[in-house]
């Protein structure tokens, strides 16, 4: 997938999680601009979302998409805390579990998206779900294991 690829996948994730009304309230935008963003038409190959349209939307969704995309372009690894203080319980068994059961996801959708030989749209946009929500679970992870270390 080239870069501009990835970017958009990620727009879109950002603005799905957000939710769409909610994206269009918060930015100003309508949802035809919003799908522009992130649409892999060749009319739209050169429209990317506005980096105070992302930083709006990123300030209420569950996970920063956009960053992490841009992060993993670059090979940095965030460290996320939105929602994180206070928050932990369960300690590092917990997390283990919440791990397990998030990779455990992941296989049942890949088992299900190999079965036919080929992944379409809908089975990566899905796997991408479940990997993200595994770099989440690693995240909230690290978070309370340095939070433990002092």
């Amino acid at each position: 997938m080239s870069v501009a690829g990835y970017l958009k996948k990620h727009s879109e994730a950002l603005v799905k999680d957000v939710g769409f009304d909610a994206a269009c309230a918060l930015t100003g935008k309508s949802k035809a601009t919003l799908g522009r963003y992130y649409s892999d038409s060749a009319e739209h190959a050169d429209r990317f979302m506005p980096i105070d349209v992302v930083a709006a939307l990123e300030e209420a969704s569950r996970f920063p998409h956009v960053t992490a995309a841009l992060a993993d372009l670059k090979g940095i690894t965030l460290s996320y805390a939105h929602g994180h203080t206070n928050a932990h319980k369960g300690g590092v068994n917990s997390d283990v579990v919440k791990l397990s059961q998030r990779f455990a996801m992941l296989m049942a959708e890949y088992n299900m998206a190999i079965a036919d030989g080929k992944i379409t749209i809908n089975e990566a946009k899905r796997l991408l779900a479940e990997t993200l929500a595994i770099q989440q679970v690693l995240l909230e992870m690290k978070l309370a294991l340095e939070e433990e270390a002092g």
